[in-house]
């Protein structure tokens, strides 16, 4: 069956391997690779013939995650941390890359070499970082927010690498020819720009009165596809071209139908290239270098780590965040082997540099997770150690705190219920770790400690001992804990109202000393149900005595449990 059957032994084994990869709660694309791996050329079993057939097709699915990565481009998503993510990165990118660069020279690669090296590391991984971030809840953290603004730049820097990092293989070109490849790559951008934004929407507007799903994807693809044939053919990348068409695109009204319409292919194409990485994955090349390969890793872990934090805290963050970012963006990313494929095409790398990157960011890739989860214990060393950190407040008043309410959290519940507590002239302190509610409570003249709510110094800071009321919104049950009894400790009569999630984190806080407890998710469903019943007609008493119904049927048996234990 030839290719047909490579095809069909390629999509059973990434199954296979993304299964396991999920079942170890790691990235899917990791577990492609590895399916890569077994099916590959230097290893037995069911093997893939046509690996140069499948290499050709990969190619798709690098121009389609590009195509993808342009429909989702947008500055508004880099806006609350615009400074670190367009100014820091580029920062970090050249600091990693000359660091990079003097690694490889210390372990024997000539300068062009060291240069490659150099930049595949400066860049890091924004799946396996979503993962992790999704899978430990901190997506919506100022952290979090950091990495994934710093992460979108890397991204599109992935472009000018692939333009200009191939030119270096020719020693006699020099600068004229890099300069010539950006100026191409200038001149077509702007060209698409002008002609592409009046073009393609008006294309897209044209198909759609159709009423066609079918015609709708194909256009789309057509689009992304051809726009990148058009840049080969003008002597650039396929893949650039693939990403304009879709920067472009992404200013349409159907930006967002594009690129839901287009996930599914590109997942199907981009599994094809990540199984082809595996493939190209020498067994024999790992064991042979395996020491090699583990001491660049810890050279790239502990300087990639140490010049994010570094760039992180001179952009004026502080506390856990340099911590978290440099802990979570120290592994090398997904789109270094898709420049590694450039290199190696273009013959600017070797292939056992090529082998010893993929080894090394593979490797990168799986120590992530586990060292990302270190930064919540390191970071209570570090504060164990330096417990007279300086804290920031913003707003108190000179008279100092009494009879005061205390709101640990403020995210957007935190930032509500102080809204209606201050319009209602009651004396409110909020406690945050987050450098944007700083920003924000500055200017909306609201009292704010800067800090961890379950650290006895910033409690105290708060003034919680002359406190009537803490109110904690904070969804984790490890640090409510910590908060209630920290607070308790400092004000024993003080009355708590605290977030809960089920009826037995209810139980575990009630017996802790939190005296009203709310359940977010519960308390939302109920006033949907309200409106709903409203609209059809119910009359909103009756709604009130069914609600108080459902709530007592929650709430009820909690206290109730610990009436009689007393």
């Amino acid at each position: 069956m030839g290719i047909a059957s490579d095809i069909a032994i390629i999509v059973v084994a990434a199954l296979l391997g993304g299964m396991i990869a999920q079942r170890l709660k790691q990235p899917l694309i990791l577990g492609y690779i590895l399916a890569g791996i077994v099916v590959g050329p230097h290893t037995g079993g069911f093997t893939v013939e046509s690996v140069h057939d499948i290499e050709l097709l990969a190619e798709i699915g690098v121009a389609l995650l590009l195509f993808a990565l342009g429909l989702e481009f947008s500055l508004h998503s880099l806006r609350p941390v615009r400074g670190v993510a367009l100014f820091g990165t580029p920062v970090q990118m050249a600091l990693t890359i000359i660091f990079g660069y003097g690694a490889g020279r210390w372990l024997g690669y000539d300068a062009v070499g060291s240069l490659w090296i150099g930049s595949l590391i400066s860049l890091s991984s924004t799946m396996v970082i979503l993962k992790t971030l999704m899978t430990r809840g901190l997506m919506g953290t100022l952290s979090s927010r950091v990495m994934i603004g710093m992460l979108i730049v890397q991204d599109l820097a992935v472009i000018p690498l692939m333009i200009v990092l191939p030119q270096f293989s020719d020693p006699k070109a020099g600068l004229p020819l890099v300069a010539w490849a950006a100026l191409k790559a200038l001149a077509f951008l702007t060209l698409m720009i002008a002609v592409g934004v009046r073009v393609i929407p008006g294309l897209l507007v044209y198909i759609s009165r159709w009423n066609s799903r079918e015609l709708f994807l194909l256009s789309v693809t057509a689009i992304g596809l051809g726009v990148g044939y058009i840049t080969y053919l003008f002597g650039l990348s396929f893949a650039f071209g693939a990403f304009v068409a879709g920067m472009v695109l992404s200013e349409s009204d159907y930006s967002h139908q594009a690129l839901s319409d287009i996930v599914p292919l590109r997942d199907i194409f981009g599994l094809l290239f990540f199984v082809t990485i595996g493939m190209l994955l020498d067994l024999n090349f790992l064991w042979r270098h395996i020491g090699e390969i583990l001491l660049l890793v810890a050279i790239i872990l502990i300087g990639k780590g140490s010049i994010f934090a570094l760039v992180v805290r001179l952009f004026g963050y502080h506390n856990i965040i340099p911590l978290a970012v440099g802990l979570g963006l120290s592994q090398v990313g997904e789109f270094s082997f898709v420049l590694a494929r450039v290199g190696l095409s273009s013959n600017s790398i070797s292939p056992d540099l090529y082998s010893l990157m993929l080894n090394t960011t593979i490797f990168t890739m799986l120590i992530t997770p586990p060292l990302s989860a270190l930064t919540t214990p390191l970071y209570a060393l570090r504060k164990k150690w330096f417990r007279h950190e300086p804290l920031d407040t913003i707003n108190l008043p000179d008279t100092g705190l009494s009879g005061h309410v205390i709101i640990a959290g403020g995210g957007q519940t935190g930032k509500y219920v102080a809204q209606v507590l201050i319009a209602r002239g009651v004396p409110v302190v909020v406690i945050d770790h987050n450098n944007q509610q700083m920003t924000e409570a500055r200017k909306a003249g609201i009292p704010l400690v800067f800090g961890d709510a379950d650290k006895h110094l910033v409690l105290e800071a708060a003034g919680t001992e002359r406190a009537k009321m803490l109110i904690i919104t904070i969804p984790t049950l490890m640090t409510v804990k910590a908060i209630v009894e920290q607070a308790l400790r400092l004000n024993p009569s003080l009355y708590i109202v605290a977030r809960s999630g089920g009826r037995e984190q209810m139980r575990i806080l009630r017996d802790i000393g939190v005296h009203d407890l709310v359940q977010p998710e519960f308390e939302a469903g109920l006033e949907i149900t309200r409106q709903a019943l409203l609209a059809m007609g119910v009359d909103d008493s009756e709604i009130s005595r069914q609600a108080d119904k459902v709530r007592e049927a929650l709430y009820a048996p909690v206290y109730e449990a610990e009436s009689e234990s007393r």
